[in-house]
């Protein structure tokens, strides 16, 4: 196909995309709206099976996914998450619940492949998702790849509406122990990233060329230590530790990517790869798929939702928010903010009461959002992919 027309094409699907995910406020993401043209497209026979290697971003993505995995790193803030601690151990105790109740009960229905992708499905982003996926492929498992693209472009539709009931719960409780003057003085808006941050680098690798060198050496670094474990240290994990250290010591400034003029393609680029196995995807196969998705979603939003309410229980956070934050996994930011403004907004009934509430939500699903998607599931992801054959 040709090359320019395929990139207009791809470029297109994502305006659509991202169109329809603002006008439903997210609840149809753009990541869900693409794959269903993609899916429909490549079915059809409207889109050449070669549409995604011809418009060039696949292989660019390919190319600089690491960079955007210390991105994620330099997003991190190690002083919010001491603030946050609490939040971050149920985070983190969701995935676990993901990840056992998926194992424990999911083999009973689902090859042990389906079991290890969906996990990360379910608990992470796009970057959980490429990592099995690249496993899944180099083993010769279309349909394994395929799985977690699936899962990542419905948990939205589960995770929106149901975090959406439980925030408002939280936010009628935070409001009448405000009005009966038993709720604690509400700390300050989380700062998981601070744009005012500044690199302690030389102005040159502050321009986009320059953070995209820096940030191209981390990776290189990360890939080198991963080969001195023998890859059992997986290079996207040390990149996105890498991250966090290099953010912290102002190597890196805070969300070292936005802004750069790549960035915008950088991301597209990034999300067609987990599109690629849709191509060769057989309509029977698809089929096939759509039990393994419902065991998948049964098992690990049972496992989340019971292991976050039991360590906030534990933690002495209500129940209600406990599942927020453990729910957070299935969407991550921005969704966070989205859901824990509206749930203010519709709660509060005067400006100061939807500040008040705000101030109480908002910090812990901001703090919640990094815990699960950006950093437990890289983590679990990133050692369970090598168990994909």
């Amino acid at each position: 196909m040709n090359s320019l027309l395929a990139f207009t094409i791809v470029m297109l699907i994502w305006t659509i995309s991202d169109y329809v995910a603002k006008k439903t406020k997210a609840l149809l993401s753009s990541l869900f709206v693409a794959s269903v043209i993609f899916l429909v497209g490549f079915k059809s026979g409207l889109f050449p099976e070669d549409l995604l290697p011809s418009s060039s971003l696949l292989a660019l993505g390919q190319t600089v996914v690491g960079l955007v995995i210390v991105h994620l790193g330099t997003l991190i803030s190690l002083d919010e998450f001491k603030r946050q601690w609490k939040t971050f151990v149920i985070g983190v105790s969701a995935v676990v619940g993901i990840a056992v109740f998926m194992y424990a009960f999911g083999q009973i229905f689902l090859d042990t492949n389906y079991i290890l992708s969906g996990i990360a499905a379910i608990s992470g982003g796009t970057i959980s998702i490429i990592l099995v996926q690249d496993a899944a492929i180099n083993a010769g498992l279309v349909s394994v790849a395929v799985f977690p693209v699936l899962i990542a472009a419905t948990q939205g539709l589960i995770g929106f509406p149901l975090t959406s009931i439980i925030l408002r719960k939280e936010a009628r409780r935070i409001q009448t122990a405000y009005r009966d003057g038993t709720l604690a003085t509400p700390k300050e808006h989380a700062v998981v990233h601070d744009e005012t941050d500044d690199s302690i680098l030389p102005a040159p690798f502050h321009t986009t060329a320059g953070t995209l060198f820096v940030m191209g050496c981390v990776v290189l670094i990360a890939t080198v230590i991963s080969g001195w474990t023998n890859g059992y240290l997986n290079t996207f994990v040390i990149a996105l530790i890498l991250g966090i250290i290099l953010r912290r010591f102002k190597v890196l400034k805070a969300n070292a990517l936005n802004g750069i003029d790549a960035y915008g393609l950088i991301m597209i680029a990034i999300l067609l790869i987990i599109f690629g196995p849709l191509a060769t995807l057989s309509p029977s196969d698809l089929f096939d798929l759509i039990v393994p998705i419902t065991i998948a979603f049964a098992f690990g939003v049972t496992g989340l939702l019971l292991f976050a309410f039991l360590a906030g229980r534990f933690l002495g956070y209500s129940k209600e928010m406990s599942m927020a934050i453990g729910l957070t996994a299935l969407y991550g930011f921005p969704g966070t903010l989205i859901l824990s403004e509206e749930a203010a907004k519709n709660i509060g009934e005067t400006e100061e009461e939807v500040h008040i509430i705000e101030d109480e939500i908002l910090p812990k699903m901001i703090v919640a959002g990094f815990s699960t998607v950006t950093i437990t599931s890289v983590f679990i992801t990133g050692i369970l992919a090598a168990f994909i054959y």
